[in-house]
């Protein structure tokens, strides 16, 4: 089995740690959000230790996790750096026309994004991702750093939440509040 810092479990450690946060939101009923799985179909399995060792993607998946946050619909993906920087290509074109559609329906889409060597994390909202992605498109830089984030709220952790997105999430409905009462 791969490690924590294979291709294939990149953002495993944040995903364990939002899955508990969410299930915390739930049993507080602060919001029911589900974790989507990624389709594969296995082609190798290590029946002596019952793992998967080979399979493919059955089709592409639409981000991570989506739910309703008291009354809200969010979407969001979960995201790892480990420098300062997160390559656009890691945020994938099929991932970014569901996030803009569920926007357009109402919803909130936003990323949740770990820079592991920082040991920080940040609620990045799609509005900021497509700013990024606009750049690129007009033959700009291919990803964008730390210090570029101008939208984005740091994710702290507060007792057993270990990935709060909540306050972060909040603090973006008030300022799209303002945005559009202007």
């Amino acid at each position: 089995m791969g490690t924590w810092k294979s291709r294939g479990l990149r953002g495993s450690l944040l995903e364990e740690e939002l899955n508990q946060t969410i299930s915390l939101y739930r049993e507080k009923n602060l919001a029911l959000i589900q974790k989507i799985p990624t389709p594969i179909t296995p082609i190798e399995l290590d029946k002596s230790h019952k793992q998967i060792t080979l399979a493919y993607f059955d089709r592409k998946s639409t981000v991570d996790y989506v739910g309703v946050v008291q009354g809200i619909p969010v979407c969001f993906d979960a995201k790892e750096c480990h420098k300062d920087s997160l390559p656009l290509q890691n945020l994938h074109a099929h991932q970014m026309a569901f996030m803009n559609d569920f926007m357009k329906q109402g919803g909130i889409s936003f990323i949740i994004l770990s820079f592991t060597e920082r040991n920080e994390i940040y609620y990045v909202p799609l509005r900021e991702l497509l700013r990024f992605t606009k750049r690129m498109e007009e033959g700009g830089k291919k990803s964008f750093r730390y210090d570029e984030l101008l939208c984005s709220h740091r994710i702290y952790r507060k007792k057993d939440l270990l990935v709060h997105f909540l306050e972060a999430l909040n603090e973006d409905i008030l300022l799209l509040n303002e945005m559009s009462s202007e």
